[in-house]
């Protein structure tokens, strides 16, 4: 679907399905009519997060949640945050759907869609965290333009912060935290809120990175009053 200018919108992952396991498919069937949401091409529908999690708590978006393991551990160590975590990968929201019903988690939602997209319909100020792990690294210079981490889309979500909201992101690929960082670092509404994993749960992905020889990279800015 193109966008109101009329250009197709530069996506910034691979379109991705994949097998559900049967665990995937009984947690999506049960759990997706009270925890999912659409995300439309386009749709520009403002989402009323109090609405979609039943209460007034701060909510923290979680961008391409993989598998959904550490959404689901950051969640259940905090339970006064609404945790909406955004992915393609099907198997990863069956998994994180299931991990939901395990666990008994009641804030957590599951959205299937472009990030970004979903991006648009928040409210600005709405959020009070942001995190992106480990997003696609995009390495070739051609294809940077791909990058989630880019000064237009760090502009929007920023906005979408509330004053003193924290954007978080992480990378195992150094040269995409030197970009990261150099991006970060240039938005003229955040400022540097430190370098540290603040409480982020290592990840499977994360130790095949570390186990590679790559270092991990932490960067939090928040944004200012």
């Amino acid at each position: 679907m193109t966008n109101s200018a009329g250009q197709r919108p530069i996506r910034t992952f691979h379109p991705r399905r994949g097998r559900m396991s049967s665990r995937h498919h009984d947690a999506h069937a049960e759990l997706w009519p009270r925890f999912g949401l659409t995300v439309e091409d386009g749709d520009r529908t403002p989402l009323d997060l109090g609405r979609l999690f039943g209460n007034d708590d701060l909510v923290v978006l979680e961008i391409g949640f993989g598998m959904g393991d550490t959404t689901a551990a950051m969640a259940a160590a905090d339970p006064g945050r609404g945790y909406l975590g955004v992915e393609v990968h099907t198997p990863g929201i069956g998994n994180l759907l299931a991990l939901v019903g395990e666990q008994g988690l009641t804030n957590v939602r599951v959205a299937h869609g472009d990030a970004m997209e979903l991006v648009h319909r928040i409210a600005p100020g709405a959020l009070d965290a942001v995190h992106v792990f480990f997003p696609d690294p995009w390495p070739k210079a051609r294809h940077h333009k791909r990058r989630l981490i880019r000064p237009d889309n760090v502009a929007l979500l920023r906005e979408r912060l509330r004053p003193g909201g924290v954007l978080h992101c992480a990378t195992d690929w150094p040269h995409y935290a030197e970009a990261m960082a150099e991006v970060l670092a240039a938005d003229p509404g955040l400022e540097r809120a430190g370098d540290d994993r603040a409480g982020r749960p290592e990840t499977k992905f994360e130790r095949r990175g570390t186990t590679a020889g790559r270092p991990i990279a932490d960067l939090r800015f928040q944004r200012r009053p």
